[in-house]
């Protein structure tokens, strides 16, 4: 719970309402002064007259016409047909609407993200990261960016391989089918990247162009299937609308090494991919939050209506199989034998059907749509405004996504790739890495291999969007207000979950590569923790957890296996008290509570954020809260009483020790006491408050940004740690350094524990000790018995004589005796005596068992009630001084903290 706790003390914006800003978390944006001032802008711009003015688009132009484009690429034209004969019409519409299924889901988690504030550029990575936070949006940028550049070289392999058919067609290759498509996507791919650079009007101007050409191409094909076939067509296979085909065709035909469903779906995948254009250029839109949902649902709708018409008007006008050969025509009154559908329509393809040998056909070529349609160049065209869009669309997308995550600064050595140039921020550094992995991608030549890949990097970034939109909506934050309501929490975990799967039932290599590269780059946040603040959800989770936690354990009645040292530090301002921080942190970290309260008196407030962020950076896992008193003992009083919630509250104060005794101090010893809290008082030999230090060097007004090196920062060897334990406090004194040897700076200290004992029984007690700190499986090095009866017993039968002896006599007598003879020594002076004669004793034992130990700590004497404070402080300082380890002087409230039973 502590932890939960401890990730909310750093500032979160009021509202996920955000910017991508800058990654300095700055929670002004957003607020209505921010819009006040872009307004500002704004006008001021209109006023400047001839401003260069960054170009915005609508939802027509800027997401659904670029969608429709990215959508409708090289798998339309060049594989829809082939994976229609191999899964059959049936499945092919199945494989349609289980991409459509996903990319739906995707498309309303993304309008739910979008319309919950303002979206600025960077399209997915930017809707991840400020709702999940860096350390998922950091992953998924690298790897959507990445996605993006192979999607770009998978549309460019498709127009490249269909200049190259047409290469073929007229004789004209210029080396080898391969390397003519090496050849072809490398000087095409630098074509477009030229285009990029010009910027995104043109980028646009040419996306228009390419849309009326896809157009008028649809138009051309479905005419085409009106058109009677000619002889010449139905040699390779046309028949045009033929209910038998229909028939035929409706179920699936497995062929060849890639003839499965999954396979197919790998494949057909890619085409559905493009949803995210839009969402992509978000920085350029006119207004994203209402573009971004339009457009993408307008169109998924049409494209999905274009691929299952095409789809079902391929398999009702084509066979599967044919020769392509005139003199397989059948004349009126055959005898030769013929097998398969196209007898009856008057071909005999069995010859090529049984020897595998068809060059025709929707299993055989995949210019199908080419050979349907009315006038195949108007194909050719819509082939090349289809893959030339889509390839120029995830050129332009990739580089904006990373462009976006490199201005965060999640990731080193990609700061590089942030600079933009021009009115529109272009980021021509980004453009090149995207062309130069395209470039080595295009050089593999392969459509079906790159295909699976991009599968798998597009439905990873589509699990993390359905889940941040889930993950937003059950953390219930008052931020999360999305003005799109056509949304589901239910149905984003759900397109979530399909996303993997779907992942590793496509090809389970790939998913492996791309888990283990965002498993990677996650753990690489998680350890540098940027420092931005956008209001994730991750952090709204986590304030729930924390809130539902800490209620559910306030029902838990204490036991004493569960107890834990949850420390009131009275550090002052943690940064001048170091020593004190890391000595309490050491014990506390990952265990325990630990609060650093710091006690106002001379100054009105302190900057809690500054604190904060010097106790992450020292790694100490700790709370800072501050208190305006009028002294030392107020204030602690107030601390103790008002830290902590629930049962989280602190059970032992923990001090430094004064050098400038004040009443007020014991005091606050005795109020802890009092309010049944265990105390500890750490002493070093030149003190803890380093300000004479800081002062000294000038470095006070730096304290947050400088780390003092204390000395428990440092491995302490071999060194031992020493506990005098003169009186049983319920276990506190043996249990913080059980705690201490668990840490990887102590873990080689020996723990000693000194008693004290009678010289006749000194082995006998030894023994019983070493037994029961077995019984509470606490590893000792070794028990010493410390004995002072000897001294003792000649002190007090030296005083014998003098003594009134009041615990033998009644009160009248007593009183009459202590009138009569004032010179002697009564019971309660007799007993201070002792405490002073054991003090002095007992330091000189310290000093000469523990002078090469790491640390040492005593059993801290309870004071009096009527006990001066002078007195008191004296003993103290007596007890500890002269030693060149540190001392805590530490007392547990009575209450038992350990058990050696099960229950």
């Amino acid at each position: 719970v502590q932890t939960a706790i401890l990730k909310l003390k750093s500032p979160v914006p009021q509202d996920h309402d955000a910017e991508s800003g800058s990654n300095t978390g700055d929670s002004g944006r957003g607020s209505v002064s921010a819009l006040q001032e872009s307004g500002n802008e704004s006008k001021e711009n209109g006023a400047g007259g001839k401003t260069a003015q960054p170009v915005r688009f609508g939802w027509v132009t800027g997401v659904m016409v670029r969608c429709m484009l990215n959508i409708w690429g090289v798998i339309l034209f060049l594989r829809l047909s082939w994976i229609t004969s191999q899964a059959g019409i049936l499945l092919t519409w199945l494989i349609i609407l289980m991409s459509v299924l996903v990319t739906s889901i995707t498309a309303l988690s993304v309008s739910a993200i979008s319309t919950n504030g303002r979206v600025s550029s960077g399209g997915a990575y930017f809707m991840i990261s400020r709702t999940l936070g860096p350390e998922l949006g950091g992953p998924i940028g690298v790897v959507f960016s990445f996605a993006n550049a192979l999607a770009c070289a998978l549309n460019t392999v498709g127009f490249s391989e269909t200049v190259r058919d047409l290469l073929i067609e007229y004789d004209s290759q210029i080396v080898d089918s391969i390397n003519d498509v090496r050849i072809i996507g490398s000087i095409t791919v630098t074509v477009l990247l030229l285009i990029s650079l010009a910027g995104m009007e043109w980028e646009s101007k040419t996306q228009i162009l390419f849309f009326l050409v896809l157009m008028v191409s649809f138009i051309n094909y479905f005419v085409g299937t009106l058109i009677p076939a000619t002889p010449q067509k139905q040699s390779i296979g046309v028949f045009g609308y033929r209910s038998e085909i229909f028939l035929e065709n409706l179920f699936p035909d497995w062929r060849g090494p890639e003839g499965d469903f999954f396979r197919m779906f790998a494949i057909f995948f890619p085409s559905a991919i493009g949803i995210l254009a839009g969402a992509n250029i978000s920085g350029d839109l006119k207004e994203p939050e209402i573009a971004i949902p339009r457009g993408t649902l307008m169109a998924i709708f049409w494209t999905t209506v274009s691929y299952l018409a095409i789809s079902s008007t391929v398999g009702a006008c084509v066979l599967r199989d044919a020769s392509g050969n005139m003199n397989d025509s059948l004349p009126l009154n055959f005898t030769e034998a013929c097998e398969g559908l196209s007898c009856g329509l008057g071909w005999n393809f069995t010859e090529c059907q049984q020897s595998g040998a068809c060059s025709f056909g929707l299993s055989n070529s995949f210019q199908v749509l080419i050979q349907v349609s009315g006038f195949g160049p108007l194909i050719y065209a819509g082939i090349f405004a289809a893959t030339l869009s889509s390839a120029l669309a995830f050129l332009v997308s990739a580089p904006k996504v990373f462009q976006c995550l490199c201005k965060d600064n999640i990731y080193p050595y990609i700061g590089f790739f942030a600079k933009g140039y021009g009115k529109n921020n272009e980021p021509l550094r980004a453009y090149l890495l995207c062309y130069i992995i395209a470039m080595c991608f295009i050089l593999i030549a392969e459509l079906n291999v790159i295909a699976p890949l991009i599968s798998n990097f597009f439905l990873c970034s589509y699990a993390l969007i359905n889940f941040s939109c889930f993950h937003a909506s059950i953390t219930n934050s008052p931020g999360w207000r999305p003005s799109f309501r056509y949304f589901s929490p239910w149905t984003g975990l759900f397109g979530a979950v399909i996303s993997v799967v779907l992942m590793f039932l496509l090809t389970w290599w790939a998913a492996l590569i791309a888990f283990g590269l965002i498993i990677f780059l996650f753990g690489y946040v998680v350890y540098k923790k940027p420092e931005v603040n956008w209001g994730s959800s991750v952090q709204a989770s986590t304030y729930n957890m924390a809130l539902s936690y800490s209620v559910s354990l306030a029902g838990v009645e204490d036991h004493v296996k569960n107890y834990r040292p949850q420390c009131l530090v009275l550090t002052g301002p943690p940064t001048l008290r170091p020593a004190l921080v890391d000595f309490v942190g050491s014990f506390t970290k990952n265990v325990s509570l630990m609060i650093c309260g710091d006690i106002l008196m001379s100054v009105s407030q302190r900057n809690s954020n500054e604190m904060i962020k010097w106790l992450n950076q020292r790694k100490v896992r700790s709370f800072y809260t501050s208190f305006k008193a009028s002294d030392l003992r107020e204030g602690a009083r107030h601390l103790l009483q008002a830290s902590g919630l629930g049962k989280m509250k602190p059970n032992i104060l923990v001090m430094g020790f004064k050098m400038n005794w004040q009443e007020i101090y014991l005091f606050g010893l005795s109020d802890a006491f009092d309010s049944n809290h265990g105390v500890c008082v750490l002493r070093m030999m030149d003190g803890l408050d380093i300000r004479d230090e800081l002062e000294t060097e000038g470095m006070l007004k730096n304290t947050v940004n400088d780390q003092i090196k204390t000395v428990f920062q440092s491995k302490q060897g071999k060194k031992t740690i020493d506990v005098y334990w003169i009186s049983d406090d319920g276990g506190l004194t043996l249990l913080v350094p059980y705690l201490l040897t668990r840490r990887k700076r102590w873990r080689r200290s020996k723990v000693r524990v000194f008693i004290i004992g009678e010289q006749q029984t000194m082995e006998n007690d030894r023994k019983e000790m070493k037994t029961l700190l077995q019984r509470f499986r606490l590893d000792v090095h070794d028990v010493i018995v410390m004995t002072d009866s000897e001294s003792m017993r000649r002190f007090e039968e030296m005083l014998a004589p003098f003594r009134l002896n009041e615990g033998q006599l009644d009160e009248r007598t007593a009183q009459q005796q202590r009138t009569e003879f004032p010179w002697k020594v009564t019971d309660k002076e007799m007993d201070a005596l002792r405490l002073k004669v054991s003090v002095l004793r007992l330091n000189e034992i310290i000093r000469r068992n523990s002078k090469y130990a790491a640390l040492v700590l005593v059993s801290l004497p309870v004071p009096q009630a009527d006990c001066p404070s002078s007195l008191y402080m004296s003993w103290l300082d007596t007890l500890s001084c002269g030693l060149h380890c540190p001392v805590l002087l530490i007392r547990g409230n009575q209450q038992n903290v350990m058990t050696f039973y099960c229950q």
